[in-house]
């Protein structure tokens, strides 16, 4: 499709510089949104390492990065027809439109890197001057073959009570548990609950810890992927029902309702409210729950409604071995650029740490491994020219693309 778009709409060679960074944005948001979206993969996650560049997704988001390495990459394509006397739809290109296009492209890259020193230098300003709490992650990594055996619950509430111990010379505010690192209704199962609350009395701050629920809705079960947050007397003072839910793997999209008779094993989950923060201190946690940390829009709205952290807690178990939990993590990292807030990751099986406002990586822990680790993190307040404005970047991409189509239609 992409393709399509710019050999059709980019006539000219200076359309071309342009038109091939804007419909690349473009479809990426669209499929990133569109049917309930999937926006993993976006080019601009592959420039994580470079932490100056990555900075502009303050007031872009990470479409706005997506768009630099395709600028760049049209730039040397017009520059390489010139140098080997090509044309483009007929029209020769010359050595000025060459020089142009790469002077165009270098200038806006040096202007975003100069951006991203000045930025980083402001948010380490803000972040040294906001209030710190000490955080802590638990990784259990609980086999994913016999996490929910009835045999192995007792086990699974040890391993965290242990683990959540092991820090608690580091007098954490916060210990954060993954996704559904109880595997049973917390709340609703009598003895492992007890267990739970006897256990975290001794703990210096609050517990979040992931767990199914289930209720009663319109005279039918329903069930969510639930976040509890606890005191360490076992109150609780919040929760959080993960609002966008896997299709196919939680829910069954109304709009393909046959589907529910091929896959047995998905559950009837309902969407919780998004955008809800859980009061916390003085502040408030944006909970994410497993890949609700790819989607831009909902850790905006956390931010927007006060969160002065996000926290993500997930099971990447599912992934194995693969490349994918570490996406995971440096997507991530994103989030906060994005909203310049901490992000704390707790994950069953790895990756889990914690990710500065400017993205970058202050601790993080290996994969299939037991740990529990703690780190002070800044409370942050205000809100980011991406908060205020969200996607306007990619809907003036989309609105470029469009009218390049339009042009070429009325052209030919």
């Amino acid at each position: 499709m992409w393709a399509l778009i710019v050999v059709y709409a980019g006539f000219t060679p200076g359309r071309l510089l342009i038109v091939m960074p804007a419909a690349w944005c473009g479809l990426e948001y669209l499929r990133g949104t569109l049917f309930t979206g999937f926006p993993w993969g976006v080019l601009g996650y592959s420039q994580f390492p470079a932490s100056r560049l990555i900075q502009i997704g303050d007031m872009t988001g990470v479409y706005g990065v997506s768009f630099l390495p395709v600028l760049w990459n049209a730039g040397l394509f017009i520059a390489l027809l010139w140098l080997t006397k090509g044309d483009w739809k007929g029209i020769r290109v010359s050595g000025k439109t060459a020089f142009a296009s790469l002077a165009s492209a270098g200038v806006l890259l040096c202007g975003v890197y100069a951006y991203g020193l000045w930025r980083i230098d402001q948010v380490d300003r803000a972040a040294a001057a906001a209030p710190h709490r000490t955080v802590a992650v638990v990784q259990g990594n609980i086999d994913q073959a016999v996490k929910w055996h009835p045999a192995f619950q007792i086990d699974t509430v040890k391993t965290y009570l242990r683990l959540s111990r092991s820090v608690s010379a580091d007098m954490p505010r916060l210990i954060v548990w993954p996704e559904t690192a109880m595997p049973f209704y917390y709340n609703e199962t009598p003895r492992l609950t007890k267990m739970v609350n006897d256990g975290i009395a001794g703990l210096s701050g609050e517990i979040l810890l992931g767990s199914p629920a289930f209720g009663r809705r319109g005279g039918r079960d329903v069930y969510y992927n639930r976040a509890y947050l606890l005191r360490p007397d076992g109150t609780v003072t919040g929760r959080y029902d993960k609002a966008h839910l896997v299709p196919f793997g939680e829910y069954v999209p109304r709009w393909l309702p046959f589907v529910g008779k091929m896959v047995t094993a998905v559950g009837d989950f309902i969407p919780g409210r998004a955008g809800k923060t859980l009061p916390w201190h003085d502040t408030a946690l944006g909970v994410q729950i497993c890949y609700e940390i790819i989607f831009p829009d909902l850790s905006r709205e956390l931010a927007a409604n006060g969160a002065g952290l996000i926290v993500n807690i997930t099971n990447d178990a599912w992934y194995g071995e693969t490349g994918a939990p570490y996406q995971f993590f440096e997507m991530a990292a994103f989030r906060a650029v994005e909203n310049r807030r901490a992000v704390v990751r707790s994950a069953n099986t790895g990756i889990s740490g914690f990710i500065d406002p400017a993205g970058r990586i202050l601790r993080k822990t290996g994969i299939f491994t037991e740990a529990a680790v703690s780190e002070p993190v800044p409370v942050m307040t205000g809100t980011s020219i991406y908060g205020r404005i969200g996607d306007a970047f990619v809907f003036l991409c989309l609105i470029l693309t469009g009218m390049a189509v339009v042009t070429s239609a009325v052209r030919t």
